[in-house]
């Protein structure tokens, strides 16, 4: 295989990648997806329930 021919090819993924990042990246700071990024940072808060503190020491009070 000629060494030009791979070096285009190479090129070519490269910016083929870095403009799949670029779009990756406003993609996710996008400020239409901000209200559903808040609510997934979110679901792993809720439902939790205090733990119960009475047997945190081994149930000896």
């Amino acid at each position: 295989m000629d060494i030009s021919i791979v070096n285009d090819l190479r090129s070519f993924v490269t910016v083929f990648f870095l403009i799949l990042f670029l779009g990756i990246v406003a993609w996710a700071y996008s400020s239409r997806n901000r209200s559903a990024f808040e609510e997934a940072a979110g679901l792993a808060l809720e439902g939790d329930e205090p733990a119960d503190h009475k047997t945190s020491n081994g149930g000896t009070q």
